[in-house]
């Protein structure tokens, strides 16, 4: 716990693909952790096979557990919106299905609170010609991707997929945020 006797936070969000959203924010200072999962759900413990159906309507999802005196649920919302795109219903790129939909899964008011404040803001700035479509739900479970997709980024740069995809939002996200950079 930090002076203030408060300890780490979580954000579980959903964008896309959970191994882009975990190559992201890996990277981002006052993170300590990334998970990729599954969240909102009907199915308890479900596979990565069976998510990819859509009938579990699980969402491929992160779990970020950050420092909240290094960076707060604000700038790691910040950092989700600047990172996918979510104006597209149930797709990133060439990903689609309902897993790959966007979505806070919130924890308490709080969050809910701000993760409303942040999508009313960004749609009253005109980021996206299209409106955002981000659920803002509560969290109801979480659930951990097998270990295979944990690190996938990582441990598989030469991937096909690592370098069309996850490569170059990395890249995107070290320029935009290069102050914000674990060192």
């Amino acid at each position: 716990m930090d002076s203030s006797g408060r300890g780490n936070e979580v954000a579980t969000l959903a964008g896309g693909c959970f191994w882009c959203l975990e190559a992201v924010f890996k990277r981002l200072k006052g993170v300590v952790s990334v998970v990729s999962g599954y969240a909102g759900g009907t199915a308890a413990n479900p596979s990565y096979e069976e998510v990819c159906t859509g009938t579990t309507r699980h969402a491929e999802a992160v779990q970020v557990t950050f420092d909240p005196t290094e960076i707060s649920f604000r700038e790691i919302l910040e950092v989700f919106f600047s990172t996918h795109d979510p104006t597209t219903l149930n797709r990133q790129g060439a990903d689609v299905g309902t897993q790959y939909r966007s979505a806070v899964f919130y924890r308490d008011r709080e969050q809910e609170a701000v993760a409303r404040k942040v999508i009313r803001e960004l749609e009253e700035q005109k980021v996206w010609d299209a409106p955002i479509v981000t659920e803002v739900v509560p969290l109801e479970a979480f659930y951990p991707a097998e270990d295979y997709h944990r690190d996938f980024y990582d441990r598989n740069e030469g991937h096909p997929y690592c370098r069309a995809v996850i490569a170059p939002k990395v890249a995107k996200f070290r320029q935009r945020y290069a102050g914000r950079l674990k060192g």
